[in-house]
């Protein structure tokens, strides 16, 4: 199937979901690493996420540690375990007008933990200008966060810092995806939650991806979407970061990645707006007093950057769609496949 069942799995899933499938036999997309279960820490309360992330921290001693730091909890714990004077990383966009509450929080992270803290301004002209590189790196179209991430690492190694920490795989491992774990799902409105970009609505020859969301079934209209939030949505975010770091020659750490839970996650608790709550109780013990922020999500205005764009014009895209309709995050998946067909291949 080749370029047309990439292009459907991009627009779907927003990684090419299968490792033999690439868009030409000239350039193989990276595949996503998986850490073994039987290598990973078991943690059954903040106490052993305490110790397992102080672990990391020792086997980093000699590296010069950058953080990327957001105003969430999961980076804002992490920067309590930085050296002191090591530097922080905070993505600014729009002058600073944009997700100001997160700046904020991140500021008040990096003074308490006392890190030196530098913006990284991104706007549209960066992004066109790493969007390329990252994608050659991939052999694929990327996610909306990989440009800025590229961007990133390039501004910490003109800093002198020798190894980035990240703290993505919380969400994953811990159970943060609380609008994913909301109530229990019927198999088709899983699937309708979940697609990114439906691609029967985009492409011309769309290549099904019902095979994946099958393998999860559980009954006649059930599915264990934990197990498949677990997996899927799981080596989709890490292969974004893995692409990004790489495309950049910038050696990276998540101290949360080898991390597994003990118990299964209590959807009760996280329904009633306990997300994370293993995390939520380590923050509470390295911030005592400070709120606990939200979950947040990796900033990027795609709404502002597509607000004008019209759509596709390659032959591959239908032409019979209103693009406009379309969310910016689904604009970016659109857009950047189009900028992959017309640059890579």
């Amino acid at each position: 199937m080749g370029k047309e069942f990439c292009m459907s799995s991009f627009l779907a899933l927003r990684y090419i979901e299968k490792s033999d499938e690439n868009f030409s036999p000239k350039l193989r997309h990276r595949p996503v690493r998986r850490i073994p279960d039987e290598e990973k820490t078991p943690i059954s309360g903040a106490a052993d996420l305490d110790v397992a992330i102080r672990r990391v921290f020792d086997s980093l001693k000699g590296e010069r540690l950058g953080l990327l730091l957001s105003g969430g909890m999961d980076s804002g714990i992490l920067a309590t375990y930085m050296p002191e004077g090591a530097d922080a990383y905070t993505f600014r966009f729009l002058g600073g007008s944009f997700e100001a509450d997160e700046l904020s929080r991140a500021q008040e992270f990096a003074r308490r933990c006392r890190l030196n803290l530098h913006y990284v301004d991104i706007d549209w002209s960066v992004v066109e200008e790493c969007v390329n590189p990252v994608m050659a790196s991939k052999g694929a179209p990327v996610h909306s966060i990989e440009p800025q991430l590229y961007f990133a690492a390039h501004q910490a190694v003109r800093d002198g810092v020798t190894r980035m920490v990240i703290g993505d795989a919380a969400d994953y491992v811990f159970g943060g995806m609380d609008g994913l774990y909301a109530k229990d799902w019927t198999f088709e409105e899983f699937v309708r939650r979940y697609v990114y970009v439906d691609p029967v609505s985009v492409l011309v020859n769309p290549v099904p991806m019902d095979y994946l969301f099958e393998r999860y079934r559980t009954g006649e209209n059930s599915i264990d979407f934990v197990k498949f939030l677990d997996v899927v949505c799981m080596d989709e975010s890490y292969s974004s970061y893995e692409n990004a770091f790489a495309a950049a020659q910038m050696p990276y750490t998540d101290p949360y990645e080898a991390l597994v839970m003990t118990c299964p996650l209590d959807l009760s608790r996280i329904r009633s707006g306990d997300s994370k709550y293993i995390v939520r109780d380590l923050f509470r013990m390295r911030y005592p007093g400070l709120p606990v922020p939200g979950k947040l999500p990796m900033p990027r205005p795609v709404d502002s950057y597509f607000a004008s764009w019209k759509g596709p014009v390659r032959p591959e895209f239908r032409k019979d769609v209103d693009y406009t309709c379309f969310s910016g995050n689904q604009k970016w998946l659109i857009w950047c496949l189009e900028r992959f067909l017309d640059t890579m291949l």
